[in-house]
C-alpha cells in the first residue's frame, strides 16, 4: 500500500511532482493549478488541520524547482 502525505510534507510532494510532471517548470505554474496538481497525485491527502496556504506552496515550488535540477544533473 503507497504511503500517503499531506501538505505539511513539502519535500514528498516536491518530489513526486519532479515525476509525474518532469517537463513543467514549477515557477510557471499558478497556486491554483499547483493545488490542483497536488491534490491529484496519488497518496496525497488532506490532513485536518493542517490547510494549504500561499506560503507552502510557494515552498513546494521552489522545492520543486530544485527537484528537478537535481533529477537533470543525475542524468548528465
Amino acid at each position: 500500500m503507497e504511503r500517503s502525505f499531506g501538505w505539511l510534507e513539502v519535500d514528498e510532494i516536491a518530489e513526486r511532482l519532479a515525476i509525474v510532471f518532469p517537463d513543467r517548470d514549477p515557477f510557471s505554474v499558478r497556486f491554483t493549478e499547483l493545488r490542483g496538481m497536488v491534490e491529484r497525485l496519488p497518496g496525497f491527502r488532506e490532513v485536518a488541520g493542517h490547510p494549504v496556504n500561499e506560503k507552502i506552496l510557494e515552498t513546494i515550488q521552489v522545492r520543486w524547482h530544485e527537484e528537478r535540477e537535481d533529477l537533470a544533473d543525475e542524468d548528465d
